[in-house]
């Protein structure tokens, strides 16, 4: 609901703003609009970067979507992105 208000005020989302909404979804179980955030920042060409990714990691991780999980770790590596301690 807060990315549909930023977006319908015409407030530009950052990559700060999509990692709030993704850490959000984190918390709430909700990996699929995690990882809808995550291929909208593709859209909106904002490249995610290590704070996008954990916290993507982390919404796939808690629900149990273990595939989609490495498939993101794969994905930070080739896009240059370094894996942190928590990573």
């Amino acid at each position: 609901q807060l990315l549909s208000g930023m977006k319908s005020q015409t407030l530009a989302m950052d990559v700060i703003a999509y990692n709030a909404c993704i850490s959000a979804c984190e918390k709430g179980f909700e990996w699929q609009q995690a990882m809808q955030l995550l291929s909208d920042m593709a859209t909106s060409k904002l490249d995610p970067d290590t704070i996008t990714c954990n916290a993507s990691i982390s919404a796939c991780d808690k629900s149990f979507r273990w595939q989609h999980a490495v498939q993101l770790l794969a994905t930070m590596k080739f896009g240059r992105l370094a894996p942190d301690v928590t990573t």
